[in-house]
């Protein structure tokens, strides 16, 4: 493989789809989701990547919110990124390829992009690099190329690309795009044949993709160009310039460019894949017992079939249940037929319209120094376990309604109260009064955990003034 194929990684997505586990502030690429394996389908991803595939440093792209859970991530996996670009607005796949290929070429005029999801599941890295290398040659000479994965079943989830007249190298012309069909137009396209699933991988010349972009979408290169330009330096992560980049058209990559232009092809990828993106797709991906169950932690079933159940710890059992879906978190289940998977997204729908905050977060919530989970809630108290990284603190803060109790379960904690600083060790505890300035830090190697007891008349997470913050969060991201 060319030494400059620089992989592009898309993290933007939500995966509502994947309901209750995935949630807004939490989503898909960074849950393990396949047993066996402790790693995330980013990591995952990232892995596949490995310099001595070939591949240069990963750029990446993200949403504010999601920085530091992404490079958390990023070191799990072992893999340096070239950059991390965070986007300001969603704004589709068009504006953000067309950034990073910015980005990339500023530094080598000659790259080649190996543009993709951070959420798909593929089964073999090294079939996978060698494709990519196939497209690479065929895309050196101007062409804009697709990978496709070949039809197994009348799959409705999915984009189809029809095949037009071969090149060299196995590949061939797009002669179409498709939407995501009806059952029987997608029994149509298998039965017919010259049809590939669109696996939203691209391997892209950055100068030519650029031209096309320009002649095809002026408007995303100009705001992109400017949005770049402008941008910021940020604790290692590099901020898209707002203004500009809103003005970008929300757009996908087919809809601005591969649908349009006449230099798009498509090469078969030949290794399974999968977007993951239903819980029939999780189950089709997972290992079965002899009933055709696909079980996540603490299950029992009885005279059950073709079933998936995963529990976040609750015992989960099912009776003379066939083909569902069962998905149970600390704060929330889903039970439906393995044939409505797809419905999942649009239930996440009407739990918005409704207010709920199920959608957007966990009982665990996310935080770079590492996590809080709730544990008991009640007219005036709320329990909390605390997880601080090593290395990790909290912003100087202070309440105006709790007071709050800490208690040391595991580690030494650096706790600042107004003028005293002080430590505090395994089953030893410190009160913090309300309106008293504070400060948590594990100063140690091994995580910190303490068990947090608030008590007080309101318990809200934006009852919180901050003075500091080493991690420069706006407000709205501790809500």
């Amino acid at each position: 493989m060319s030494s400059s194929v620089y992989p592009v990684i898309l993290c933007g997505g939500s995966g509502t789809r994947l309901w209750p586990l995935s949630r807004a502030q939490y989503p898909k690429q960074f849950i393990p989701l396949i047993d066996g394996s402790d790693d995330s389908l980013l990591v995952a991803t990232l892995r596949r990547l490995h310099p001595d595939n070939g591949f240069q440093p990963p750029t990446l792209l993200t949403h504010n919110d999601h920085r530091f859970l992404l490079r958390d991530e990023v070191q799990s996996a072992g893999i340096p990124p070239r950059e991390i670009l965070l986007e300001p607005v969603a704004r589709n796949t068009a504006p953000a390829i067309t950034a990073a290929a910015l980005s990339i070429t500023a530094d080598d005029p000659e790259a080649v992009l190996a543009v993709m999801p951070s959420d798909h599941l593929l089964d073999d890295a090294n079939a996978f690099a060698g494709t990519v290398r196939q497209a690479a040659a065929i895309a050196a000479g101007a062409r804009l190329m697709l990978l496709g994965v070949t039809p197994t079943e009348p799959n409705t989830g999915y984009g189809y690309i029809r095949t037009g007249a071969a090149l060299t190298g196995g590949a061939s012309e797009v002669a179409a795009f498709a939407e995501k069909p009806d059952a029987e137009t997608a029994a149509r396209y298998l039965s017919e044949g010259g049809y590939l699933w669109n696996s939203g991988i691209f391997v892209l010349p950055a100068a030519a993709f650029l031209e096309e972009v320009e002649r095809l979408a002026p408007e995303i290169i100009e705001n992109a160009r400017a949005a770049l330009g402008n941008s910021e330096r940020d604790l290692g992560f590099r901020r898209l310039a707002g203004e500009a980049y809103a003005q970008c058209p929300n757009i996908s990559v087919d809809y601005a460019v591969m649908e349009k232009t006449a230099r798009a092809a498509v090469m078969p990828l030949e290794t399974g894949w999968s977007d993951v993106g239903s819980w029939s797709s999780v189950w089709a991906e997972s290992a079965h017992d002899a009933n055709g169950n696909a079980v996540h932690g603490d299950a029992m079933l009885m005279d059950t079939r073709g079933s998936y159940v995963h529990s976040n710890g609750a015992l989960v059992s099912t009776i003379g249940v066939e083909d569902m879906i069962v998905v149970h978190t600390p704060d929330a289940a889903l039970v439906a037929k393995r044939d409505r998977a797809q419905d999942v997204g649009e239930l996440v729908k009407q739990l918005r319209a409704a207010n709920r905050r199920e959608p957007e977060q966990h009982t665990r919530c996310h935080r770079p120094w590492g996590h809080f989970e709730t544990l008991s809630l009640g007219p005036r108290f709320q329990v909390k376990l605390l997880h601080v990284k090593p290395g990790g603190q909290l912003s100087l803060q202070m309440h105006h309604h709790r007071s709050e109790h800490w208690v040391v379960v595991t580690g030494t904690a650096r706790v600042t109260c107004g003028d005293e600083t002080r430590l505090v060790c395994e089953n030893e505890s410190v009160y913090i009064s309300a309106t008293h300035w504070h400060r948590l830090e594990n100063p140690g190697k091994v995580p910190l955990e303490i068990i947090e007891v608030q008590i007080g008349s309101y318990l809200g997470e934006d009852d919180i003034i901050r003075s500091d913050d080493v991690y420069r969060r706006a407000p709205h991201e501790t809500k």
